[in-house]
């Protein structure tokens, strides 16, 4: 899971009977002729890709082939689980979800929705939201939103209010990120039964998934000086790291299993990061594991600049759909500052070195009060009031410091042709 910050925006919520008319396909009549291929057999944006098996030299090959989008569909919501991958500071991955969450709910109205996003303990958190008791401002404040995750919300909330409007239940998949450290450090057997938040001891992990680890922890380790020596120590320290993604995986495998099994007539959707799902390892192989043997897993493939059509490699996922390559999108205002401070007021810890918070006189230490005059109960009150500030405006930020308030004018410079 990355963790850099994505200041991107969606689209206002739709509504249950708006969003259900999201086009999956323009292709909703009669027999649906299948999307248009080039010659070479590379798909375009908005073309579905599923495996079909072909021949090579009298061998089946299992190659991703053109299909209509109903087909997908249908033959996702004929699973128990259906696992849905992003990029997660991605527009248009979460845009694409949105759709398939529609024509899946659609087909099978009875359906919770699982997040990665949020650890278990937050689970009354969603179960309120979806109730609509909480404000989106509250929603993300109790689910501990900036901390735990951190990529822009507006990003995530369209899904949320869609599981909202259609009272979907909604289930926090993830483990707290304490855990997933610990394994790293010291391996799952140093972590006491106690604090490992009910998540068993994970299936070993596929070669293939093994290796694909591998080079991701070989391309984090420190360079090494020409003809120096490999770490001794750097094949204990990868097997720690392959157990801590065994544990994400499996924390989030074993609650979308539990939800598949108490309600056989539900379907269970998974939305996660794609690597999480690729080639079928990861969840899909813990889930598989824990006896769900059909898990569903569709995923986002995105054209590079300049691309107009794809080839993803064979066996990515049971469903792949083609997007084309995002539009460069300006950055949003940032302010500068490291926020922190767990009660009461968020307290400024860093000032980024020439950010509009140092040219404006916020200091480290600065406890923020009010922003606009409305007083700030938590960081989220401060990255929502940045967020929606138009540009070539002033910001007033009432901050305590030295035992009494200063005010401070944040001047945001003008929209860049």
């Amino acid at each position: 899971m990355t963790a850099r910050p994505a200041l991107l925006a969606l689209l206002l919520p739709l509504t249950a009977v708006v969003a259900l008319a999201v086009p999956i396909s323009t292709r909703t009549s009669g027999a649906q002729p299948l999307p248009r291929v080039a010659a070479d057999g590379c798909a375009r944006p908005g073309d579905w890709l599923s495996p079909a098996a072909t021949t090579s030299s009298g061998s089946p090959v299992h190659a991703l082939q053109p299909r209509p989008a109903l087909e997908v569909i249908a033959e996702a919501a004929q699973r128990r689980v259906v696992l849905i991958g992003e990029h997660h500071d991605s527009a248009d991955h979460h845009r694409w979800q949105l759709q398939v969450l529609a024509a899946l709910h659609a087909r099978r109205p009875d359906m919770a929705i699982g997040f990665e996003m949020f650890p278990r303990r937050v689970q009354p958190v969603l179960d309120r939201w979806v109730a609509g008791e909480l404000s989106e401002a509250e929603f993300l404040r109790a689910s501990d939103w900036n901390r735990v995750w951190g990529f822009d919300p507006q990003l995530y909330l369209p899904l949320f209010h869609f599981a909202r409007l259609n009272r979907i239940p909604m289930i926090a998949l993830n483990v707290e990120r304490t855990l997933v450290r610990q394994v790293g450090a010291g391996g799952w057997d140093s972590v006491p039964e106690a604090q490992r938040e009910g998540v068993t001891r994970a299936a070993p992990a596929p070669e293939a998934y093994v290796a694909q680890l591998r080079e991701t922890f070989e391309m984090h380790l420190p360079p090494r000086a020409p003809g120096a020596a490999r770490p001794s120590d750097a094949d204990a320290r990868f097997m720690r790291f392959l157990e801590a993604q065994l544990t994400w995986d499996r924390a989030m495998a074993e609650l979308l299993a539990q939800r598949a099994r108490a309600s056989a007539a539900s379907l269970v959707v998974g939305v996660m990061g794609s690597g999480h799902l690729t080639f079928g390892h990861g969840v899909p192989h813990q889930l598989r594991a824990l006896g769900i043997a059909d898990p569903y897993t569709m995923l986002p493939f995105d054209l590079s600049p300049g691309q107009d059509c794809a080839k993803p490699p064979t066996a990515l996922a049971q469903a792949v759909f083609v997007l084309p390559a995002a539009a460069p999108v300006a950055a949003g205002p940032r302010l500068g500052v490291a926020l922190g401070g767990a009660d009461g007021p968020p307290r400024i810890d860093k000032v980024g070195s020439d950010s509009l918070a140092e040219r404006s006189g916020l200091r480290a230490g600065d406890r923020i009060q009010r922003v606009a005059g409305v007083p700030v109960r938590g960081a989220e009150d401060v990255t929502a009031a940045i967020r929606e500030q138009p540009p070539g405006t002033i910001l007033p930020i009432v901050v305590q410091r030295d035992g009494r308030e200063v005010e401070v004018m944040v001047r945001f410079p003008p929209r860049t042709p």
